[in-house]
């Protein structure tokens, strides 16, 4: 019989091949219908994809040597599948995959993350979002079931990083940052995690390598994110996030967000 639950998670692994073991036991392990990945680090021709089919998945990809790269495996076959922002402008195509699997779209991203406050590469940040949205605008409705999932490298709010007043300023947490991520939620989204989990402190999907015992400090933030359309988000049973897979031997600094909508 068919599952009665779509199961999808996010998950940035940093670097696919040195996180393949933990992903592929995951997969075994919660058996989502599908997995988002970013930050994959590598080049298409060595993107190990025969593994994902031998565990009866599918799996698209695009990425480039060193950085970014995105990856969507699903247990359906995905259609319609694309690749970066088709504005004219750069397409960054390592940084978005779409596709329809079955009757969902779903869009996962790797936004890029900005560095400093101070740097062009903010400011080309804020851009990607502005391009983002018009994208979104451009290609979908919001009536129609739609999952915009990924590192979005923003934390949306104040409950969503372990100290708001010391990290205002920073890239991922800045006003503006916050004010170009509203303006894409706005365009008809719902945050399924805070939908499920709407005051809860201390839910974080990242904590810093460079900040000793982060996880046992609590000291974290909610940068991945699975948002939908209302028509999918009046379908969504549960949202949670896999903290546990952040102990793993050698971890990403990211874990597992997971959502399960009624099909």
């Amino acid at each position: 019989m068919p599952k009665e639950v779509l199961k999808v998670a996010t998950y940035n692994c940093n670097s696919i091949r040195a996180r393949l073991d933990q992903v592929l036991t995951w997969l075994q392990r919660e058996k989502p219908d599908i997995l988002c990945l970013q930050e994959t680090k590598v080049q298409d021709a060595a993107f190990p994809g025969d593994v994902f089919f031998d565990l009866g998945y599918r799996v698209v990809y695009r990425g480039q040597k060193a950085h970014a790269g995105v990856a969507m495996v699903c247990r359906e076959e995905p259609h319609e599948v694309a690749f970066g922002l088709d504005d004219g402008g750069d397409p960054d195509e390592a940084r978005l995959i779409r596709s329809r699997v079955g009757s969902i779209a779903v869009v996962n991203t790797y936004v890029p993350q900005g560095r400093t406050a101070d740097s062009p590469h903010f400011q080309h940040k804020l851009e990607w979002l502005l391009r983002l949205c018009r994208f979104f605008e451009r290609h979908y409705d919001t009536q129609e079931p739609l999952l915009w999932v990924g590192d979005f490298n923003v934390a949306p709010e104040p409950i969503d990083v372990y100290d708001p007043k010391r990290l205002k300023r920073h890239v991922d947490f800045h006003p503006e940052a916050r004010k170009a991520l509203a303006q894409v939620r706005e365009w008809g989204f719902v945050d399924i995690f805070r939908l499920h989990h709407p005051d809860e402190p201390g839910q974080y999907t990242f904590w810093d390598y460079r900040v000793p015992n982060a996880l046992d400090r609590g000291m974290g933030w909610r940068v991945d994110h699975i948002w939908a359309t209302e028509p999918l988000a009046k379908r969504t049973t549960g949202a949670w996030i896999d903290v546990e897979a952040r102990r793993a031997q050698r971890p990403s600094d990211h874990t597992f967000l997971v959502a399960e909508f009624a099909r």
